[in-house]
């Protein structure tokens, strides 16, 4: 795919720690979200447990999960080899995969399979509503959108439908961790950030670019979230203490992007 065309520079300076996640005295929740696109645990899967540890997320939108061999055993490994469980998703939304702590409790669980068109990979959405202390039920959702650009509009218009019926069925916020096979400012990207926020474009902090991790040049990966939650900040923890550049590269073909989020009390 073509160089990103977003106005924003290829490095932004590293503004420093980020906030903590936890409870807050208003009764909302500070949490952080990581996305990641994990190849399958092709590449080197102890390089990348030591990224999403170092991470320290609270829940984590997997793309690309062990879809064929043994599935739910490698999920499991993942959510022991990084000190999390597993949430939703895998061979129930055909590689999507979410990870949380045990303070993430869930409440309902909404993967779906999509349409599919033929001779392309079947694809779907990971989704849990849960809730984090005090704050409001939340919907977490993982995809990874087609590379086929009509097929991946469609998942653009039925991911923000899935959304409304989620929302419907008690989710009072949702936050959306993907790779999207697309970059901003194209058509679809568009659409969901006209009823989501792109957290990178509101609080960018880090690097921007998550493809590929040896020379970065486009952003395909991101987390969105519904207007009610507020985002802190977000990109590529590059630079976050503990990150080593070696892991990154070791650990998978794309860049991990990580939010921090405040979700609102309930």
């Amino acid at each position: 795919m073509a160089a990103d065309r977003s106005p924003a520079a290829a490095e932004r300076p590293y503004t420093g720690d980020l906030p903590a996640s936890g409870p807050q005295p208003d009764g909302s929740e500070t949490v952080r979200v990581l996305s990641y696109n994990i190849r399958s645990l092709r590449d080197d899967r102890t390089a990348l447990a030591r990224v999403v540890r170092a991470c320290d997320p609270d829940l984590v939108c997997v793309q690309e999960s062990p879809r064929f061999w043994f599935p739910r055993p490698q999920a499991a490994w993942l959510a022991r080899a990084t000190g999390l469980y597993v949430l939703s998703g895998g061979p129930s939304a055909s590689g999507p995969l979410l990870l949380g702590r045990l303070r993430a409790l869930p409440l309902s669980v909404h993967d779906v399979l999509l349409p599919r068109m033929p001779g392309l990979h079947q694809r779907g959405f990971a989704t849990t509503v849960l809730r984090l202390g005090r704050a409001a039920p939340c919907s977490l959702t993982s995809c990874h959108l087609s590379l086929n650009a009509a097929e991946r509009h469609l998942q653009f218009q039925l991911l923000l439908e899935h959304l409304e019926r989620v929302r419907a069925a008690g989710a009072a916020h949702s936050v959306v961790g993907g790779d999207f096979n697309e970059h901003p400012g194209d058509a679809g990207w568009e659409l969901l950030a006209g009823r989501l926020r792109d957290a990178w474009a509101t609080a960018p902090w880090g690097s921007e670019y998550t493809s590929v991790p040896e020379r970065p040049y486009q952003r395909l990966d991101a987390v969105f979230a519904t207007p009610g939650v507020e985002v802190l900040a977000s990109g590529v923890p590059d630079r976050l203490p503990g990150v080593r550049p070696a892991d990154l590269t070791a650990a998978t073909d794309h860049l991990p992007v990580l939010a921090v989020l405040r979700i609102p009390a309930g």
